[in-house]
Formats: structure tokens, sequence, C-alpha cells
């Protein structure tokens, strides 16, 4: 067994810290982020962090890394409080890569890494055509995080395009048929491989006669 206490955690090389920590949960959620500017200038950036607040109202959570002075996803979000969540597929899963490298404020990776925009009506945020899920979001509350300098946003969702046949008849989405892509750590990327599906669980209930 590896054992790995606090002590010699920090005291890990900084590249092998990094990808032990974003890779030791498994796998995370992965969507292209797309927002626009006031003056109509889009941003798209690859992120693993949204994470699942409620139903009633609808929200998502995301975490953004520290402030930087050219953050242009952020800025764009506070000054136009919309932004979108659209998954990744598996051909285009290199060019939502590229769009996490740091291209200078005002450049749009929708059009540096050959991604196509996408608009709703009455949405200003553009939304990527190559995906097959998108959601729309409007801003509802912003934490800062002093412990480690990052942003958590919360977003209510507004709008939900998706392609026929990726939502089924209870509700559900169907990310399988959808290709939808998840990552493990910041570079390794995999498609999902159903196992089963089980009915709610109950007290007294065999999880193994429940599907």
């Amino acid at each position: 067994m590896i054992s790995i206490p606090s002590e010699q955690i920090y005291q890990l090389e900084k590249q092998y810290r990094i990808s032990l920590i974003n890779s030791l949960v498994g796998y995370k959620s992965l969507n292209l982020l797309g927002t626009i500017s006031k003056e109509g200038i889009t941003n798209l950036c690859i992120i693993s962090s949204v994470f699942h607040l409620g139903a009633n109202p609808p929200l998502l959570g995301l975490v953004i890394r520290p402030e930087r002075a050219h953050n242009d996803t952020l800025n764009n979000i506070k000054s136009t409080g919309q932004y979108t969540l659209n998954n990744v597929l598996p051909e285009w899963y290199m060019q939502a890569h590229q769009t996490s490298a740091s291209y200078a404020a005002g450049i749009s990776e929708f059009d540096t890494c050959g991604f196509q925009k996408l608009y709703a009506d009455h949405f200003k945020a553009p939304f990527v055509k190559q995906s097959t899920i998108r959601i729309g979001l409007e801003l509802r509350e912003i934490i800062d995080v002093e412990l480690n300098g990052t942003t958590i946003l919360i977003g209510e969702i507004v709008q939900i395009l998706a392609d026929d046949a990726m939502i089924t008849d209870d509700g559900t989405v169907d990310h399988v048929k959808a290709k939808t892509m998840t990552v493990a750590g910041l570079d390794t990327y995999f498609l999902p491989q159903p196992i089963g599906r089980l009915a709610y669980a109950k007290p007294g209930i065999d999880p193994h006669k429940s599907a």
C-alpha cells in the first residue's frame, strides 16, 4: 500500500503533486464553458469542475481558478451574467483540450480552436454547435474562496438545448448516446460505459432485486 501523509504531499514535485491531486477522485464532468464580452468577443474554455446543487431551482456550481489579469471567462460572466456549458464529443476532444491554452485577452477560442457558435433567442452567451447537450445559465451567486483564491460560481439553468433523442422518457439524459466524454486529472480523457441502472434506494430493499 502507498501511504502519502500530509507533510509529504507538500514536498512532492509541483507537477507530480498537481497531477496526483487532480486525478485522485477519478472521473469528473467535462464541459466547454462559453461566454461573451459586452463588446461581443466570445470565449471558450474547457473545465472539469461543474457540480450539481439542486433541481428546484435548477442550480449548477463551478469552480474558476484564481483570477488572472486577463481572465476573459470570469470577466465575461460578471459583466453579462450569462454563460453556457456544452458537452465534449470524442471527435472534438483534442480541440477542446486546446482551449485550455493561455491565449491573449480578446482572442476567441471558438475561432482559434475550430468550434462553431450557436445562439438561442434572448440569450447572449454562445453555445457550442458541435456539442449534443448544451446548458444556458444565468449567474446567481459568486463565492470567493480565500483558502486558495478560487471562485465558485452558482448559476441557474434557464435554457437546455439537446439534440434529438438525448433525453429519455423519464427525463434522464442519455450521455452514452450523447457521446459525452469525461476526464481524470488534467489531460486524460474517457468515454463512459454503463454498468446498470437501479431503482430509487429505500431501507429494506435489496439492491440486487431493484434493477
